[in-house]
């Protein structure tokens, strides 16, 4: 296969998976909404969940098919690129205060996670206890959302409960249809973006984990970007910094065990990746937290140093290949 269409093929892939994930997440909102949940936990979970859905197919496909560094490259270079990139635009942009206790057990969770998977490259796998440790994070994540939204509805609306609405058939059908539709997207798009992004990587001479720290995981977080510049443009900063993080957490803490369960065994961790990818994972963290939680607000700078960061790892990545 010529490189034309490998690089079309993975345009495509891109395309269907941030298309399928967008049907995806409204079907999934609907449903749920007809059903009687509350909005408010419909977005702490499964919208949660409905926005990692990329991200996690495209990882645990490439784990099923033995390509382990594009698995695990995806998943924390897509964080990584979330908030050296995305996050950085939406900093620069509406810098800002922000209320410390809002944001502080998504920080501390995101950040656990990210220390936890460093200590796995550090040890050179993501090991079953490593991935355990993880999955509890993920639960302490869903839990802590939920009794957040409780805390958030008024005393009036709890009383009064959700109510369930009646849908038109017309609206059943059409939404059954994006979920389905949605669904087999993401699906054939990370299939695609998978077996073609092995390929690309074949013919350029370059590892998968360089491909699936930069071209796949930057396609798998382009949801994420869409987020931000709707929130940039609508200046509801803690909308877009609140989506980033909590995708964050879920690639960390669901999408790597998962990659471990399906593969059946521990990951594999290289050592690039535990030199290069993980650090740079764990400093954009700290960057983007560690001076907002002290000073309760969310700066300027911090959007500059996270972009240059994030430029500088790429460039690493790419161009020092022995790494």
């Amino acid at each position: 296969m010529n490189l034309p269409i490998i690089l079309l093929l993975l345009l495509l892939g891109i395309f269907l998976i941030v298309k399928g994930g967008d049907l995806f997440v409204e079907a999934a909102s609907w449903i749920a909404t007809v059903s009687g949940i509350p909005k408010l936990i419909i977005g702490a979970t499964i919208v949660s969940l409905a926005t990692t859905m990329p991200e996690m197919l495209v990882s645990m496909m490439a784990a099923l098919q033995g390509k382990v560094d594009m698995s695990i490259g995806n998943a924390v270079g897509s964080v990584t690129a979330n908030i050296g990139l995305i996050m950085a635009i939406s900093l620069f942009f509406m810098p800002g205060p922000i209320s410390r206790m809002d944001y502080l057990p998504k920080a501390v969770l995101m950040m656990s996670a990210a220390f936890i998977v460093v200590i796995g490259g550090l040890k050179g796998q993501v090991s079953v206890a490593l991935s355990a440790v993880l999955l509890i994070i993920f639960i302490i994540f869903i839990f802590e959302n939920i009794n957040s939204a409780k805390h958030t509805m008024t005393a009036q609306s709890v009383a009064k409960g959700p109510g369930r609405i009646r849908p038109a058939k017309k609206e059943i059908t059409v939404n059954v249809a994006k979920f389905f539709f949605g669904a087999v997207g993401i699906v054939a798009g990370a299939d695609l973006l998978v077996d073609n992004g092995s390929e690309l990587a074949r013919i350029m001479g370059v590892s998968e984990r360089i491909i699936g720290v930069t071209i796949v995981a930057v396609g798998t977080s382009l949801p994420e970007l869409v987020t931000t510049i709707t929130a940039v443009a609508k200046k509801q900063a803690s909308l877009s910094v609140g989506n980033i993080l909590g995708a964050n957490i879920l690639d960390l803490s669901l999408i790597m065990p998962m990659c471990a369960l399906v593969s059946g065994k521990s990951l594999p961790i290289s050592q690039a990746s535990s030199m290069v990818d993980l650090p740079a994972c764990f400093l954009v963290g700290a960057i983007a937290i560690i001076p907002a939680m002290i000073s309760s607000k969310f700066s300027r700078w911090q959007g500059i140093l996270l972009l240059a960061v994030y430029i500088g790892y790429v460039f690493i990545t790419c161009f020092c290949m022995g790494i």
